[in-house]
């Protein structure tokens, strides 16, 4: 063959490589792979303490203020709750922060848990955060913006549940759409949510502000009379307050990203999560600023009510704006729901497509997918108070786990360099705190959610036996000609490798 055939040839066999690479099951060097590279450091403090602030106020603290108040019965202990769980975020985000920058990984829980104790508990909670917490909270808050986005259209009355879970499945298939098509829409419609965000919370704040100078202040006479104390109800009443600072740890799954991490990742914390504390407490006031403890129980929708009560005639503006805030942290769980998969993927614990990113948006489609199927499944049974237990149980387990494992890791790999060192003492209340926590409800006042809870988190050990351990055959099998057509029928590879 002449050397002109040759280079032909050359340039066929080249062409149909390319043309297969997306049905090999295995990581090919491909175009997108040239592009698609590890997180690069790209966070800093300003974005970091954003970060936080925009994750965690969402549609906890539109949602929680009626079941706090329901498990205690009064102000006082109402306002000590949201302050309480406030410092306890805080404390377990610094704990956070000593093992973010001891061990330099995204990923959150997942990188320490394997640090410390091995493959197992690291699998087990990426196991329990891909089908169970992760999803769960999707499903929360898409449930939450559905009761305030049709609250408007049902004045003295709560919607029909068939409209709020419809209207909850529509808003997860919307958020899916937008972030599997494109990094940058989503990202965009992000910034967008975090204002209005913003802007519903100060209104609400300035309100209760100007309410308190007038002399609204009776609410909060004898505010801790009546009140209804106990374990249990305390451990229900800070699993509902704890879900509105859910997001105390995100700065910990983009570790890899954040500039400085030694000195931002502590300093994000400790500006961000007390802001976050001061809001809140001030939102509560605001409600009891115009509502008896009575009236807001009977609220089918707080912060409505109060928008009703102080802003009228512009009381539409409220319910508008939580809805925005409510989808907008929708979005930002569906917009972050790749790191853990990705990590996981990283380490040979998933299946391998859920890692995968697409060819053409370059987004990590698999993963929101499969988030948002899981989401719509859990909308289906479930009520919001249902699911804040079900999530806060099985998210404290490896909350507690992961504290726990930084005191480990003080005596056993000592030679760990330690930017960030809280005093012993911390890490101790939060790992106690966390045990109470998971343990109170079920000695006081046990249910089968709980126990099928811990059932589904142990059966991760028949998955990791069979697919991870032992790597049988037969599940290879099964699972690579899935991953071949998932592969063609999206359309992604797998991201590049982190060099070693």
């Amino acid at each position: 063959m002449d050397e002109e055939g040759l280079r032909k040839r050359k340039g066929e066999d080249k062409g149909r490589e390319d043309r297969q690479s997306i049905q090999s099951d295995e990581p090919q060097t491909t175009n997108l792979q040239k592009q698609a590279k590890p997180f690069s450091p790209a966070v800093g403090l300003i974005s970091g303490i954003c970060m936080i602030v925009g994750t965690i106020i969402g549609s906890g603290i539109f949602v929680s203020p009626k079941s706090v108040l329901a498990n205690v019965e009064a102000v006082g202990p109402c306002l000590t709750v949201w302050a309480a769980c406030g410092v306890l975020a805080t404390l377990g985000a610094l704990c956070f922060a000593e093992l973010g920058t001891m061990i330099t990984k995204s990923g959150g829980e997942y990188p320490y848990l394997m640090e410390a104790f091995g493959p197992i508990p690291a699998f087990l909670f990426s196991w329990t955060s891909l089908l169970v917490t992760k999803p769960t909270s999707f499903a929360i808050i898409c449930l939450s913006f559905a009761e305030y986005a049709s609250a408007p259209f049902y004045p003295g009355c709560d919607p029909p549940k068939a409209v709020i879970k419809c209207l909850a499945a529509a808003a997860i298939v919307v958020i899916t759409i937008v972030n599997s098509l494109s990094v940058k829409l989503g990202s965009y419609l992000q910034n967008f949510l975090t204002a209005a965000k913003m802007i519903i919370v100060t209104i609400i704040i300035v309100s209760g502000i100007v309410l308190l100078a007038q002399g609204k202040t009776e609410n909060f006479q004898d505010s801790f009379k009546d009140s209804k104390i106990s374990i249990s109800s305390l451990s229900l009443a800070f699993y509902n307050g704890l879900w509105a600072y859910d997001g105390w740890n995100q700065l910990n799954y983009i570790t890899e990203e954040l500039k400085n991490p030694y000195r931002n990742l502590p300093l994000s914390i400790i500006i961000g999560i007390p802001l976050v504390t001061v809001c809140y407490v001030l939102m509560n006031i605001s409600y009891f600023t115009v509502m008896t403890s009575t009236e807001l129980l009977q609220s089918q929708a707080v912060a409505v009510t109060f928008g009703d009560r102080v802003l009228y005639p512009a009381s539409w503006i409220v319910p508008l704006f939580v809805a925005f805030s409510t989808i907008g942290s929708a979005n930002g769980t569906c917009f972050t729901a790749g790191r853990l998969v990705y990590v996981a993927g990283r380490e040979g614990h998933m299946l391998k497509v859920l890692s995968y990113i697409s060819v053409r948006r370059l987004t990590p489609a698999p993963a929101i997918m499969f988030y948002a199927a899981i989401a719509l499944i859990y909308i289906i049974p479930g009520d919001i108070d249902t699911l804040i237990n079900y999530f806060s149980f099985a998210v404290w387990i490896f909350y507690g786990l992961t504290v726990f494992a930084l005191i480990v890791m003080r005596f056993t790999r000592k030679e760990l360099r330690r930017p960030v060192k809280v005093p012993i003492i911390i890490p101790v209340i939060v790992t106690l705190v966390s045990i109470v926590l998971v343990l109170a409800p079920i000695i006081s006042a046990p249910e089968l959610a709980y126990l099928y809870c811990i059932l589904f988190i142990l059966s991760g050990l028949i998955v990791y036996a069979l697919f991870v351990h032992f790597k049988f055959d037969w599940p290879q099998k099964i699972s690579k000609p899935i991953t071949m057509h998932l592969q063609m029928l999206l359309e992604v590879v797998p991201a590049e490798e982190v060099p070693k």
